[in-house]
């Protein structure tokens, strides 16, 4: 079935309603007031069926106070019926009509002229032709004109035919995967509760799903929904909806609202956009002028702010800067028309690039690119260029969603397509700041060992805190683990240091032969080495020497409890040791730290520390007072 959403647009008394009820057979005037006065003050809906052809007609008022009405309507439809009157032609309204139309997208009209049955020839043909070439200015495709005459049915069959035949020729709304509706209507049911009504502009909504309504976040669930009266269990783009919502009061709700899928939006007070002065405007829009802005069923006053030069020119269209009070609840894609407040006029509109910006100084232009792209419907140069502005702390997909009106896996994929790097938590980097990042850590090393060549490496908290303070632990994390996965590190004994680092090649002369010196006097030694604050004293090259033999396990660290010292025996000494007892106490009733120390010739001085390190390292498992062998196969002695 091929679905469409029309809005019905024109000059006040020129024929809407009736030529509605004509084509559809229902009165699109609910309010006794419309009906008293004649015209149209909100929002009316009708649905023509016609043929294979379900269309969705918004009748929207034409006098020019109801216009904000108007714009309402005109969110989210996908094509226009324009009605002129033949009697009349063209008026300021129609013009407007269009023009705001146009703005906000539309591309696809049909003219209905009405009242054909009162006018000569010429008059209807005169005014279906200039409203045609109106509808060309404002940025419409060449539309059909149908004269047609409600009161008796003339041309109503050939206007449902067009009307049906644009809705077969244009492609479906497409489902951009965020549902969002903007709220003209809020109301309760008998038995059903609160509902709203509007125009679903994108995404699908379904039964049971969860929404949010803003302003205010406030979270919902869709209890059921309708499409002309009729239950559904999920609604396409483009339809006008009828929402029934569960866990929200009526007065929490009115028109104006934006009713979206959880974590697509994020009001915001400045917003980046891209704005077109109409042709018809009577004067530039200057720099920090302050106009009305109307998307979707919202107004507020918004501040221009230009990025070049002190004002626009009709005709002329420029990415800018709209300071909004109060912030307004809008997605990336978005259409707005700006009127001047006095007197009333439409002068400017456009799309909404980015509704959660900041504001900019006029000279940074670094966002420019990401804003020409969204502004050209590339969305994934847009997303890459985001996630580049964001630089070494990266961001989570889920956060670039209401900045682009996309959903979080789209945005992923893209991104990753893209080359961007991922961390544990799901935060993405772009390529080029992951690489820089990259280079850091091994800059870092560099240096470090530069400077500390006896050591071994560095520890990796001290690695990950030589990066920019902006980037999260997830994202260090992520960096090591790639940079030890493709060789550029290598992690020993806990520490982390370049790949084909060599501390022995990288240390002066003066120090290896100190090194080796120390590890020579610790080796002779045996298992009686010597007192380390008498080895060191207060001498840091010998200091720093000790703790390059420690990390590169030429000595090993053990501790005298009693005593509160350290021992260090060389690597040797304790191989030794471990044969020793393996060979002369490996009996299942164990043995005593008196008779391990009478075998080895030791005093309980070094016996207790040496015992406890092959306890730590499961050589021995201690059972009270008393040691057993534990390991199951004896090293042979380093020589």
């Amino acid at each position: 079935m091929t679905t469409l959403a029309v809005g019905v647009m024109g000059h006040v008394d020129h024929g809407k309603t009736a030529l509605v009820r004509a084509l559809t057979g229902k009165d699109t005037d609910r309010l006794a007031e419309e009906k008293a006065r004649g015209i149209s003050i909100a929002l009316g809906f009708a649905l023509l069926r016609a043929g294979d052809a379900e269309i969705d007609l918004i009748d929207m008022p034409g006098h020019e106070r109801f216009l904000r009405t108007m714009v309402a309507g005109a969110a989210g439809i996908g094509a226009a019926l324009v009605v002129v009157s033949a009697l009349e032609g063209p008026r300021a309204q129609t013009r407007e009509h269009l023009e705001i139309a146009g703005l906000l997208g539309l591309r696809h009209a049909v003219i209905a002229v009405s009242f054909s049955d009162r006018a000569a020839p010429g008059q209807v043909r005169a005014a279906g032709e200039a409203a045609a070439a109106l509808a060309v200015q404002a940025g419409f495709a060449p539309p059909p004109v149908v004269p047609t005459a409600a009161p008796i049915g003339d041309g109503v069959a050939e206007l449902a035919a067009s009307l049906a035949a644009l809705a077969r020729a244009l492609p479906a709304p497409a489902d951009l995967g965020l549902a969002q509706l903007a709220v003209d209507r809020a109301f309760a049911l008998p038995g059903i509760g609160p509902v709203v009504t509007g125009t679903l502009r994108r995404g699908r909504l379904a039964v049971g799903e969860k929404v949010e309504l803003w302003p205010g976040g406030t979270e919902a669930r869709v209890r059921s929904l309708q499409v002309h009266g009729q239950s559904v269990a999920a609604a396409s783009p483009g339809r006008r909806v009828a929402v029934a919502l569960r866990g929200v009061e009526l007065g929490a709700l009115s028109r104006g609202m934006l009713l979206a899928s959880p974590g697509a939006v994020q009001p915001g007070a400045w917003l980046d956009a891209r704005l077109a002065v109409l042709p018809s405007a009577p004067a530039p829009l200057k720099d920090g002028a302050t106009l009305r802005l109307l998307t979707g069923t919202v107004e507020v006053a918004a501040r221009l702010r230009l990025a070049a030069g002190p004002a626009l020119a009709p005709g002329e269209a420029a990415i800018v800067q709209l300071h909004c009070e109060p912030p307004v609840a809008a997605m990336a894609g978005d259409g707005f028309v700006l009127r001047r407040p006095s007197p009333a006029l439409s002068v400017a509109g456009g799309t909404v690039l980015d509704p959660g910006a900041a504001r900019r100084r006029r000279a940074d232009r670094a966002a420019i690119p990401r804003l020409e792209a969204a502004a050209a419907g590339d969305w994934p140069a847009a997303a890459r260029a985001l996630l580049r502005e964001c630089g070494a702390a990266g961001a989570h997909p889920r956060a670039l969603v209401p900045r682009l009106g996309q959903p979080a896996a789209r945005l992923r994929g893209w991104l990753l397509a893209a080359g961007a790097a991922e961390a544990a938590d799901g935060r993405l980097v772009d390529a080029e700041a992951w690489a820089a990042l990259r280079d850091a850590l091994r800059d870092a090393l560099a240096v470090f060992h530069a400077a500390q060549p006896l050591q071994a490496g560095m520890r990796p908290e001290a690695l990950r805190a030589s990066l920019p303070a902006a980037v999260p632990e997830p994202v260090a994390e992520a960096l090591v683990a790639a940079l030890l996965e493709d060789g550029s590190l290598q992690r020993v004994q806990g520490l982390l240091r370049r790949a084909g680092f060599d501390p022995v090649e990288a240390m002066a002369a003066e120090s290896r032969d100190l090194a080796l010196g120390l590890a020579a006097l610790f080796r002779r030694a045996g298992l009686t080495p010597p007192d380390l604050a008498e080895v060191a004293g207060s001498d840091r090259r010998r200091a720093e020497a000790l703790r390059f033999l420690l990390q590169r396990g030429v000595l090993v660290r053990t501790l005298d409890a009693v005593q509160k010292r350290t021992i260090l025996f060389h690597r040797e000494a304790v191989e030794v040791a471990k044969r020793r007892l393996a060979d002369g106490l490996a009996r299942p009733e164990g043995f005593t730290a008196g008779e391990a120390g009478a075998l080895l010739g030791i005093s309980r001085k070094y016996g207790i520390p040496l015992l406890e390190h092959l306890d730590a390292v499961r050589f021995t498992r201690r059972a009270g007072d008393r040691r057993v062998i534990a390991a199951e196969r004896i090293v042979d002695p380093v020589r």
